[in-house]
């Protein structure tokens, strides 16, 4: 998925986090060389992906900025006088991405990102050829939790530099969405986490809001319309054109979630880099869940509700629950749903104040989002 104009701004990107990564490294090695596993893992982590989000905040900073009266052939480009700080705070936004796969990864025990060990593997890793004592599991889970607080921590330091190249009000505006997404992204995870222990307790007609509760402030708001509106913030953007681009932005991010969601449970492991029905073991109430058990028999459902969330699901039972699912209509329910988000996406950026060019490249987007395979 391809959300860069050109490659220039992805680069640019990847460049400025490995500039920082650099830095810290570097520092961290004047306090001890046994901090480098910290960066190899980091590295590791942050090296590659889809860069999505940072090309969210460029497009929502180029529709803007591109939009103005006195823009000229240079605006949004690298010769733009505010294009290291839109790289910067897009580099705090991929750090800050990162810091939620490594929370993510622990608390969903999963043993692989992108196709290769999740953080806690790859510490608990170290520790066993290390032959180290104690428990290799335990310094693995405890070594993640820190280097995703010093991820948060560094995604902080990115923004504030990105933030601080711009006038004063500019600066605390857009340190004040920054902020907002953090804490929204916190709650979202702790409701996600929340929902595998408490829907057997909650209202049965409520189970399907509470899960699209959660796929819009764990992923949704953060993925895409908080990148938009901090990169059209960074722009001075107005009332009206960052009311367009969060009308755009919430519904793209709804439905890149939930095909994140048909993906969890249906995706292809040589492509996703995650184990087939990985968001079955995990025991993940989404919104593809509680539309196939809306639909299902009471035996069926009641099936479905025991075998959720067990780690030790065998293939041919994760096939029989993706048939389940299907049979059940909730894929094609779902795959309806992504297609109305999309539409009322595209509807949002009609007539709005923002430049022919990001429209254009957000109409691609969207349907780039809706319809990824990993």
């Amino acid at each position: 998925m391809d959300v860069s104009p050109g490659s220039r701004f992805s680069t640019a990107v990847d460049d400025r986090i490995r500039e920082f990564l650099v830095e810290r490294r570097s520092a961290a090695a004047a306090i001890s060389a046994d901090l480098s596993p910290i960066f190899d893992a980091v590295e590791a982590l942050t090296t590659g992906g889809k860069r999505m989000r940072a090309g969210f905040l460029h497009w929502g900073w180029h529709a803007v900025a591109a939009a103005r009266p006195e823009a000229s052939h240079t605006t949004g480009s690298p010769s733009d006088p505010e294009w290291e700080a839109i790289v910067s705070m897009a580099a705090a936004v991929e750090v800050f991405h990162a810091a939620a796969l490594v929370h993510d990864d622990v608390m969903d025990s999963s043993d692989t990102r992108r196709g290769a060990p999740s953080v806690h593997r790859r510490l608990e890793g170290v520790h066993r050829d290390a032959e180290w004592r104690g428990r290799a599991d335990a310094f693995g889970v405890n070594g993640a939790i820190l280097v995703g607080d010093l991820l948060l921590g560094w995604a902080d330091d990115l923004a504030r530099a990105g933030a601080g190249a711009l006038p004063a009000d500019r600066r605390d505006a857009a340190m004040q969405v920054f902020s907002t997404m953090r804490e929204e992204v916190g709650y979202g995870q702790f409701l996600d986490v929340l929902e595998e222990a408490a829907w057997v307790r909650q209202e049965p007609q409520s189970l399907l809001q509470r899960a699209h509760t959660v796929a819009v402030y764990k992923s949704a708001r953060y993925s895409v319309e908080a990148p938009l509106l901090l990169g059209a913030t960074m722009a001075a953007g107005s009332a009206q054109q960052l009311e367009a681009l969060s009308g755009y932005g919430v519904p793209v991010g709804t439905a890149f979630q939930m095909r994140d969601d048909i993906l969890g449970v249906f995706g292809d492991p040589a492509v996703t880099g995650k184990p087939a029905g990985d968001d079955l073991r995990e025991g993940k109430r989404t919104v593809l869940v509680e539309l196939a058990r809306r639909e299902m028999a009471p035996g069926p459902r009641t099936t479905l509700d025991e075998l959720l969330g067990d780690p030790d699901l065998e293939a041919a039972q994760i096939q029989m629950l993706q048939r389940t699912i299907a049979e059940a209509g909730a894929l094609e329910r779902l795959e309806g749903m992504i297609d109305r988000a999309v539409g009322g996406a595209l509807e949002a950026l009609r007539d709005a104040e923002l430049s022919r060019g990001a429209v254009l490249e957000l109409e691609r987007l969207a349907a780039a989002a809706a319809n990824r395979d990993r």
